[in-house]
């Protein structure tokens, strides 16, 4: 099936990273995937949740919600139904992890950063997006409490990104968009460093099984994916 755009399989969708997007939130990016777009800023708190108290350590974490407007047929708020979705717990404990996996804990004290992702703009590829988005609020806000001298040193141990890979009709493409994942025979998620080492990987074969060949051919393409995503937070942070 031909793709939008006109990308080859290889291709992500354009990207655009606006950091410092708001102005009252310590840390924020606007992302752009193509069509799919989330506001994500980093906030600070300085207490850490009850089991890392006294421990000299602190705590990242993430929030995330569709906006009712982010989809074609409106989204009713999950504040209005009085609890979360499924998916929506699964997909910020996922921000979490991967945004923890980016720091030394225990170089920020004992302070929470909580990252909220909020999509603005629903094409796909939501919970990657919201990744690689929120390593960038999250660094912009760290970075400003260094400055002030709150934090000392480089809690930074490395960057990390998030991009989708799926087979749609027997190829391999990455970064797919809604109208390809409604068809994909295998739908993956892939968090990663900027050197391609794996944080998480979520995978299913939705139609139909698929080889370990694909499997490796899936995560290098996702290699390739990443490097292009940290090379635009990298811009993004710098400027």
């Amino acid at each position: 099936m031909p793709r939008a755009e006109g990308r080859k399989n290889d291709q992500l969708r354009p990207v655009k990273i606006t950091r410092g997007f708001t102005k009252n939130a310590l840390g924020s990016a606007l992302i752009e995937n193509g069509n799919t777009v989330v506001l994500c800023t980093a906030s600070c708190e300085e207490r850490v949740p009850f089991h890392l108290r006294g421990k000299h350590c602190g705590w990242v974490t993430g929030e995330y919600s569709m906006l009712p407007g982010s989809t074609k047929v409106r989204s009713p708020r999950e504040a209005a139904r009085g609890r979360q979705g499924g998916r929506t717990m699964e997909i910020q404990r996922l921000i979490g992890r991967s945004l923890r996996s980016s720091v030394n804990l225990e170089a920020l004290g004992e302070r929470t950063f909580t990252v909220d992702c909020d999509v603005l703009q629903a094409d796909g590829g939501t919970r990657c997006a919201s990744i690689t988005g929120g390593f960038v609020a999250l660094i912009d806000a760290i970075n400003k409490l260094k400055a002030s001298n709150k934090i000392t040193g480089e809690p930074v141990i490395q960057q990390i990104a998030a991009v989708s890979v799926g087979i749609v009709s027997d190829e391999i493409m990455l970064d797919i968009d809604y109208s390809e994942d409604q068809y994909a025979q295998t739908d993956m998620n892939f968090v990663m460093t900027e050197h391609g080492k794996i944080i998480e990987v979520q995978g299913t074969a939705e139609a139909k099984v698929f080889s370990l060949d694909e499997l490796v051919e899936m995560t290098k393409l996702a290699q390739a994916g990443i490097a292009e995503l940290t090379d635009l937070q990298t811009q993004a942070l710098s400027q």
